[in-house]
């Protein structure tokens, strides 16, 4: 189902009306709803708030190297809404290998996300890769070519060339995330600023790749996530269709609550259009009005599930 630019904005503005609504009330996704990138919070209860708040059933977490116990400590407080966990250890330093090793025993169904100072070609993530096929589970990377603050640096870098690591390492699942995955879903993003705007150029590095390797998917969370996929209603729809098995939800969402409370996006200046706002609820909607109900379960649910071995 194709859904032109004159429907894509009514719908989107029909929907403003409500996000007040939204912000004080649970909303109904019309299923279950799984979060795969939520970051582990502090205690299982907060981060059971935050799924709640945003109505969502479910998450994948990404968490630390030694987090067995704590997902465990979650799991036995709230049963079922856990699915799942990525663990994560400092690359730049030897280790790594066996830190991620002992997760994956110990529990863990992922690497990610990997975010760390270095190419995206470089030694330290050809390891992390080579590892993660041995392993036999997905790796989520973090590529970011512009710094969000002066001294915050940048994040696996050279993701235009990012075809010559999908064509070496076939039996490695890579999960494509954050700014320059998400910028270069249009064809003349040339590493200037972290967040586009305005009407995506068809031919995008990212685009291509996802059409072309079987091995790569694509994490929709985020302001990078939820910027791509709203800032050009002529792409999004047919976008989202053609990708609708590559694509998988997760939010990245900062907010302590599920209806944008506390410091959600605070930390990232450039990210204030979601300012004050659930980033889980935002992209959930945006895709709810967006693509018809089939899609949004393949993109909400079944696709984790299926690339990820989701346990529920």
């Amino acid at each position: 189902m194709k859904m032109n630019r004159r429907l894509f904005a009514r719908t989107m503005l029909a929907a403003a009306p409500s996000a007040t609504l939204l912000s004080q009330d649970k909303p109904d996704w019309g299923g279950p709803v799984v979060d795969c990138h939520h970051h582990l919070r502090r205690t299982a209860e907060a981060n059971v708030v935050h799924l709640d708040g945003c109505g969502v059933s479910n998450a994948m977490a990404l968490a630390r190297g030694n987090s067995a116990a704590e997902i465990a400590a979650w799991d036995k407080q709230y049963p079922g809404r856990v699915l799942g966990w990525f663990a994560s250890a400092d690359i730049t330093t030897t280790g790594a290998e066996e830190i991620l090793t002992k997760a994956v025993k110990s529990g863990a169904i992922g690497f990610g996300e990997l975010k760390f100072h270095v190419e995206a070609a470089g030694p330290e993530l050809r390891r992390m890769y080579a590892l993660a096929a041995d392993l036999g589970v997905p790796v989520l990377v973090h590529f970011q070519e512009v710094p969000h603050t002066p001294t915050e640096g940048v994040f696996a870098t050279g993701f235009k060339n990012f075809a010559s690591v999908l064509k070496a390492y076939p039996k490695t699942t890579f999960i494509g995330h954050a700014d320059a995955f998400w910028a270069n879903i249009s064809a003349d993003y040339a590493n200037e600023v972290d967040y586009p705007k305005g009407k995506i150029k068809r031919g995008g590095v990212t685009d291509k790749l996802l059409g072309d390797f079987p091995n790569l998917y694509g994490d929709l969370a985020a302001n990078s996530g939820n910027n791509a996929l709203s800032r050009d209603p002529d792409f999004t729809p047919d976008f989202l269709r053609r990708h609708r098995d590559k694509l998988i939800y997760g939010s990245d969402c900062a907010c302590k609550d599920g209806r944008g409370g506390g410091v959600s996006q605070a930390g990232n200046p450039n990210a204030s259009r979601l300012a004050g706002k659930c980033v889980a609820r935002e992209t959930l909607g945006l895709l709810k009005r967006t693509v018809p109900a089939a899609d949004f379960r393949k993109l909400t649910w079944e696709n984790a599930h299926r690339v990820y071995k989701l346990r529920g």
